[in-house]
């Protein structure tokens, strides 16, 4: 059976051109910065962020405890919001690996306001842990893609660092938030002091994520992410796929997000379903009211659709470049018939 695959953007195949490009891929050792591939794919990421420097790593968990471990010193308190990925999805490992200390907030789809932001931060007291750093997310995965504005970075940004704290962007979707507010990508990474973006979810990468900040937190970073096992050789094959997706991808975006926007019309019109305004690739949708979230997914997936849950009662859907009109429309008549089924 061929599925219809809504589980999530990273589940994009990487291109033919992608595909070419790995295979000429000129390489060599990454960890001795000689990947000619590699020290391209950073340059370019720099670049593009307005950044002094950048990092390839192989994912953006681990590019978010890089960050962390370079930010924070053990048993530092980082400030962020309570459904944010680097709290909610990374295996606790700002705890775990780094010894950072979090004080999740709770926001609105994915965002605190500037006065939590300043209520959270305490006067020095020898009974507190330091805080040091500040997290945010753009867009935010669980809030349902949602997209934090220049505006809203900058205030909360300029918050922290009047108080001596750090700023860290998981950007994972970066691109996604600048096509939906239709501003450089630049502006939206200006006010932080390091971001991170994911190169293998609408960008279609097959691997990795970058890492980027000043000159001298990326030589830091450099020395953590050989700490964590990020340390990769011959990793110009898959920077080479990293490469076409900056310089092919991203204008694409929209489509997801007109997708998802059909998509979440379609399945509020049937007036059965609960569903969260789309304001890029991601929809959060509701389940009528005792219904049994587990068959539904599993109904859904016999039929040839693949969804994942959010939460009780809810699941998620992701647009993606495998997703066009016609599968936006038999994943509708999917979704209506599973929740019938019930």
């Amino acid at each position: 059976m061929e599925f219809i695959e809504l589980r999530s953007d990273t589940c994009t195949l990487p291109t033919k051109e992608m595909r070419q490009a790995m295979a000429a891929a000129e390489v060599g050792d990454d960890v001795y910065g000689e990947d000619p591939t590699v020290n391209a794919l950073e340059e370019l990421s720099a670049d593009i962020m307005g950044k002094e420097a950048a990092l390839f790593l192989a994912s953006g968990t681990m590019a978010n405890l890089v960050a962390i471990l370079t930010h924070c010193r053990r048993g530092e308190e980082i400030i962020l919001e309570a459904d944010s990925h680097i709290y909610y999805y990374e295996c606790g490992g700002l705890s775990a690996l780094a010894g950072a200390f979090p004080r999740p907030l709770p926001g609105k789809r994915g965002f605190i306001s500037p006065e939590q932001l300043q209520q959270a931060l305490r006067p020095p007291d020898i009974h507190f842990p330091a805080t040091t750093l500040l997290c945010l997310e753009n867009t935010h995965n669980r809030g349902g893609g949602s997209v934090l504005s220049v505006e809203k970075t900058e205030e909360l940004a300029a918050i922290a660092h009047r108080a001596g704290l750090k700023v860290h962007l998981d950007g994972a979707r970066i691109f996604n938030a600048a096509l939906a507010l239709d501003v450089d990508v630049k502006k939206l990474a200006a006010p932080v002091d390091s971001v991170m973006f994911c190169l293998s979810k609408g960008l279609s990468a097959p691997a990795g994520s970058i890492l980027a900040g000043s000159r001298e937190f990326i030589e830091e970073a450099r020395r953590q992410r050989k700490l964590v096992g990020g340390g990769m050789r011959q990793a110009g094959i898959l920077a080479a796929a990293g490469l076409v997706a900056l310089n092919k991808m991203r204008e694409r975006l929209h489509e997801d997000h007109e997708h998802a926007q059909l998509l979440a019309a379609a399945l509020e019109e049937g007036g059965q379903f609960r569903v969260e305004k789309p304001e890029t690739n991601i929809i959060n949708v509701w389940l009528p009211a005792g219904k049994d979230l587990n068959a539904f997914i599993e109904n859904c997936r016999q039929k040839g659709l693949l969804i994942t849950a959010r939460g009780p009662g809810s699941f998620r859907l992701v647009t993606n470049r495998h997703i066009g009109k016609g599968e936006v429309k038999k994943a509708v008549s999917i979704l209506y018939s599973a929740l019938n089924e019930l």
